[in-house]
């Protein structure tokens, strides 16, 4: 006879959301790889920031909520309806500027995340992969340079050497030289 769950603990578990490790599983990134595979191209092309969250439905399966398209430099994704839980915002950072430091999740980007109690995961021009996450402010590359669409014009010099991690404390610094 297979063990009985009660719906309390059920709902527990699933409110509670992934850790960073959970979060950073091979299921969740091959997912947010699928995901921003589709949006770099056309956030490069258009050169618009595109924006959303990911989460668990109501049958306790892993999805995402349709992409919103943003600014040049900034995206607020719309309240998703499909999402029962949601663990964590994503978005792209639109096309290559040269100059402009896209190629790490950006202070306001950790801090909204924070603000809203969620992870986060954020995709370069350059096609690197980031996961943020707000419990330790702490952001992690994920994979590098080219593993996601990238910029055609993108120039690795431009931003300078990037870390594979940052605190957060480590970023506001990175952005104040």
């Amino acid at each position: 006879m297979p063990p009985k769950f009660s719906s309390a603990l059920v709902f527990a578990c699933l409110c509670a959301g992934p850790t960073a490790a959970d979060a950073q599983s091979a299921d969740e990134i091959a997912f947010l790889k699928g995901l921003f595979t589709a949006l770099q191209p056309i956030s490069i092309d258009k050169n618009r920031e595109y924006c959303g969250y990911v989460g668990f439905d109501a049958a306790g399966h892993f999805t995402a909520s349709p992409a919103k398209r943003g600014s040049k430099d900034g995206c607020t994704p719309d309240d998703p309806t499909e999402i029962e839980v949601i663990t964590a915002s994503y978005h792209t950072h639109a096309a290559f500027v040269p100059g402009y430091a896209s190629e790490t999740p950006s202070v306001d980007d950790i801090e909204a995340d924070e603000a809203e109690g969620i992870d986060g995961w954020v995709a370069t021009p350059g096609g690197r992969l980031w996961y943020i996450d707000t419990e330790d402010m702490d952001m992690f590359m994920v994979c590098d340079l080219g593993c996601l669409p990238a910029d055609p014009a993108f120039d690795p010099a431009d931003m300078g050497p990037v870390e594979d991690s940052y605190t957060y404390d480590e970023l506001v610094t990175y952005f104040e030289e």
